[in-house]
């Protein structure tokens, strides 16, 4: 009896410890709760604010040796793009394509419209 309470305490102590491990490929940050709350109450979430609290989980990352997830960048120039740095917007939209080469076709259709917006 005592060997197998042995053996469930050890279990537990092991299977414990692996639950800790962060296995994720990508750093989220606050990635996820700012989209929801975007959508849920966009008047709390402001470009501004999204941008500083991503560029945050952009560095956190970075320091974690982490990817951060897709869509992250693109999400990031489209902030930049509301607050008018056109510059910052296609640096962030070129770093999505550049990480994620299947967003290719979303971030040069982004990069066509942000031309576009700023010819009329």
């Amino acid at each position: 009896m005592k060997r197998i309470a042995a053996l469930l305490i050890a279990s537990s102590v092991l299977l414990g410890g692996c639950a800790t491990q962060d296995t994720s490929l990508y750093y989220w940050g606050s990635y996820e709760a700012m989209i929801y709350e975007m959508y849920v109450e966009p008047g709390n979430a402001p470009a501004a604010l999204q941008i500083s609290k991503l560029e945050q989980d952009i560095q956190k990352a970075d320091a974690l040796g982490k990817q951060v997830p897709p869509g992250l960048f693109a999400h990031l120039g489209m902030m930049y793009a509301a607050e008018g740095k056109a510059g910052l917007a296609q640096e962030a939209l070129l770093k999505e394509k550049a990480l994620y080469p299947e967003a290719t076709t979303m971030v040069e259709t982004l990069l066509k419209n942000q031309q576009q917006g700023g010819n009329q």
